[in-house]
């Protein structure tokens, strides 16, 4: 089942595949999702749910709003992107504490690297992998 659009991810993905005619039923389509992760040790140190996490922040500029966005507790934005700092050479988000003219959290040039490269990543697989895609979904159950 999607998930609601409060939850999506960015425009780039998931990537909505052409489904064969026999693969459709009313209200199904078949979706096709690139995961990248990349791990150290037993750390994802980049991964699917990092990158949209930094994504909601630089459009909410909050971390709190972004966590509310995707859905999750302010706890697990917090560590999520407090591991995914400490991943980098350099911070992805900076963040200003609260007080009398406000808080905030804003992506650093490593950030917005980071999800451009990350999305780049992303469709270049889907446009190499076009044809073997689209082989897949012919196997699909009607």
């Amino acid at each position: 089942m999607p998930a609601p659009p409060s939850r999506r991810r960015s425009p780039a993905a998931p990537i909505t595949a052409r489904t064969p005619a026999r693969a459709r039923r009313p209200g199904r389509q078949a979706v096709v999702r690139f995961r990248l992760r990349i791990t150290v040790g037993d750390l994802i140190a980049i991964g699917p749910g990092k990158i949209s996490l930094i994504e909601a922040i630089e459009q909410t500029g909050s971390i709190t709003a972004a966590a509310r966005r995707l859905d999750m507790s302010y706890r697990r934005a917090w560590l999520l992107l407090d591991e995914l700092n400490r991943s980098l050479r350099a911070p992805a988000v900076e963040s200003a504490k609260g007080g009398a003219l406000g808080g905030g959290s804003t992506l650093t040039d490593t950030g917005r690297a980071l999800v451009a490269l990350y999305r780049r990543i992303e469709q270049t697989a889907e446009q190499a992998c076009r044809g073997d895609i689209d082989r897949m979904l012919e196997l699909l159950a009607r």
